[in-house]
């Protein structure tokens, strides 16, 4: 078959995306003057599409500043392939359909070369279809529902934080094992926390487990009075809450005030570091799963934290967390695909990130990591809890505790992985970024 692989120029006035005729300039990510410049002589523009409102505004800021300090790196070292890497952000707003509409603009007016960010997986699916029908690399930095790396994935996109099953592989045998049988599912009403839900409960089923009820709660929740007394009167042994952002730090404010934070038991299958930041400890209560802690006892970790603080010096986040972890560890490696690639082609940096393997030591984690068949960063997971008062008075920024920690082949998603079926090379239209 004929490979599909077309100049950024055809295809602009293929698709018609640009005004062609004497003396036009050429609108897109392939921006062609009049006088046209040699690759060199322009900057590797990244399009950051992460929120900075709605319900993920706190973690989309925390995965800019990642992005930021991995590109500040770069460029103090002369940049990438000598060319430095600039950036521009458009708000997602926590909305797909604004998602889309940024996507599209980055790609056809700000001629992005790749896109990086999202924390609502609704967003990051609607981004990634715009970038796959450009062949525009995007990296998925943050959001965690299974789909993304399973039926909605595509060629150009890489997924780089863990997701709901691998998160629930760690939580759940324990959790039934520890507190008992009985338990209900609390969910965000959108498709991560669906996802999310489903994941858990296809575990904890195989484990035993009985689901007494599901409680949907819709986006922008304030009150969950409603549903926390649903909850006491069902006495279930255990709550698992796929409840995130803004939503998820009113309900931990409530289940405090109510003192139900200890019974039932509650699991958390992901629990990002802005949602909790700054809260009271006593509403830190539960099991939840993360990517990354910054008071891991690993080489480079100190060092990590040194270089955040010197950047961030006043930032209400006074320590890294695993929002901006993923951010950073997503745009170094693509950076880096694009250093072994010794080029921006499209097909030439995916290829390198689909080969990407990363010791424990660059990663930070206790197991090595690498990139699924289903363009997943397999990773280690942890479990925390929140940390004991004495040591929270001693350092009111350790808020946790890590209690374990699994391998990433022990928490792989193979539904994700068999129901994943993305484009081929030759249905992706191949660019020079």
């Amino acid at each position: 078959m004929e490979k599909k692989s077309i100049s950024r120029r055809n295809f602009l006035k293929k698709t018609g995306l640009a005004a062609v005729g004497a003396g036009a300039t050429l609108y897109g990510p392939w921006k062609h003057n009049r006088v046209y410049a040699t690759a060199t002589d322009k900057p590797i523009l990244i399009g950051m599409t992460s929120d900075a409102s709605g319900q993920y505004a706190n973690s989309g800021a925390s995965d800019r500043r990642g992005m930021m300090m991995a590109i500040e790196e770069f460029n103090a070292k002369g940049g990438v392939l000598g060319r430095k890497i600039k950036y521009v952000h458009m708000d997602t707003e926590t909305n797909p359909a604004t998602g889309s509409r940024v996507a599209e603009r980055m790609i056809t007016r700000n001629e992005v070369s790749f896109m990086i960010g999202a924390v609502s997986s609704g967003v990051a699916n609607a981004i990634s279809q715009v970038a796959q029908k450009y062949g525009v690399i995007y990296l998925n930095s943050n959001s965690s529902s299974p789909t993304e790396s399973g039926k909605n994935c595509h060629r150009v996109k890489f997924v780089w934080d863990g997701n709901g099953t691998n998160f629930a592989k760690a939580a759940v045998k324990n959790a039934i094992d520890a507190f008992g049988k009985k338990w209900m599912l609390l969910t965000n009403d959108y498709v991560w926390g669906h996802n999310t839900s489903k994941a858990t409960r296809k575990l904890a089923d195989a484990y035993g487990a009985k689901f007494v009820d599901e409680l949907l709660v819709p986006q922008g929740t304030r009150d969950f009075t409603s549903y926390l007394l649903k909850i006491q009167q069902a006495k279930p042994d255990v709550v698992a809450a796929a409840v995130g952002g803004d939503d998820q730090k009113v309900m931990r404010q409530q289940v405090a005030q109510l003192g139900m934070g200890r019974k039932p038991a509650w699991i958390n299958n992901q629990q990002d570091w802005p949602d909790v930041y700054g809260l009271p400890l006593k509403n830190l209560f539960g099991v939840f799963g993360t990517t990354w802690y910054y008071k891991l006892d690993l080489p480079g970790v100190k060092e990590f934290v040194g270089r955040y603080n010197k950047m961030y010096p006043e930032t209400a986040m006074q320590v890294p967390g695993n929002v901006f972890y993923n951010g950073y560890m997503a745009t170094r490696e693509l950076l880096s695909a694009v250093e072994r690639a010794g080029s921006t082609n499209n097909i030439k940096v995916i290829k390198q990130l689909e080969q990407l393997k990363v010791s424990a030591k660059d990663r930070m984690q206790h197991f090595d990591a690498y990139m699924g068949p289903n363009h997943q960063m397999q990773q280690t997971v942890y479990m925390a809890t929140a940390n004991d008062e004495k040591a929270w008075k001693q350092n009111k920024n350790d808020l946790f505790k890590i209690v374990s920690w699994a391998g990433p082949q022990e928490v792989e998603d193979a539904g994700a992985i068999a129901a994943c079926q993305m484009e081929s090379y030759a249905d992706t239209a191949t660019y020079d970024g």
